[in-house]
């Protein structure tokens, strides 16, 4: 499944709860892209969670 490279962020589990109380497994996915990012080394194509491309963690190549 896909993380986060920079902070491991993934995907969260809980439970879904219907109207009449039924209860069932969820799974929220982050939102997760996989992109291409200037490193030491050159550009290398990492998956990143949109929170660390919005908040610069991360520079795309």
């Amino acid at each position: 499944m896909a993380k986060c490279a920079i902070c491991e962020k993934g995907a969260h589990f809980g439970i879904k709860v219907s109207h009449s109380h039924r209860r069932s497994n969820k799974m929220w996915k982050s939102n997760i892209k996989s992109v291409r990012v200037k490193t030491k080394g050159g550009a290398k194509k990492m998956y990143v969670c949109t929170s660390c491309l919005r908040s610069g963690r991360v520079e795309r190549a």
